[in-house]
């Protein structure tokens, strides 16, 4: 039962690394889902470890905000929810991409600072040896006509 057990779990890992190496844009869309993810758990180490070392994002309110600030929102616990949605991504060339999606927001009522439910979000990735690293996020707003 242990050799059965150790097989799949060989095989499931060989068909996620599988899957990352034949497709880098599966791997994009998982690993801007897995920054949305680290932001709601307060992972802030995946976090320190995933967003560029001069990594900058421009928020909703349109703001620029540097990756110490960003690792500070994701260790307060500001968001309660934070669902991507919608994810395409446009090769930039081999080395950079940028992935587009619409993301539902939501803040504790009463924050001054408060984000707007429904936006639309762009991560710019680049690849930075073997691994892909967060550079660049910018977040807009949409607008119920939208």
């Amino acid at each position: 039962m242990k050799k059965l057990a150790l097989s799949v779990l060989v095989l499931t890992f060989s068909l996620v690394s599988l899957a990352q190496t034949s497709n880098p844009n599966d791997t994009l869309i998982a690993n801007s889902k897995a920054v949305a993810n680290a932001m709601l758990n307060k992972d802030v180490a995946f976090l320190r470890q995933t967003l560029a070392d001069d990594f900058h994002a421009i928020g909703s309110e349109g703001h620029l905000h540097g990756k110490g600030e960003v690792l500070e929102i994701a260790q307060s616990g500001a968001l309660h929810e934070l669902m991507p949605y919608n994810l395409h991504v446009l090769a930039v060339d081999e080395n950079s991409s940028i992935v587009t999606y619409d993301c539902i927001v939501h803040m504790p009522e009463g924050d001054e600072g408060a984000a707007p439910r429904y936006q639309h979000i762009s991560d710019l990735w680049v690849k930075q040896g073997e691994q892909w690293k967060l550079k660049f996020q910018q977040a807009t707003p949409l607008r119920s006509i939208d």
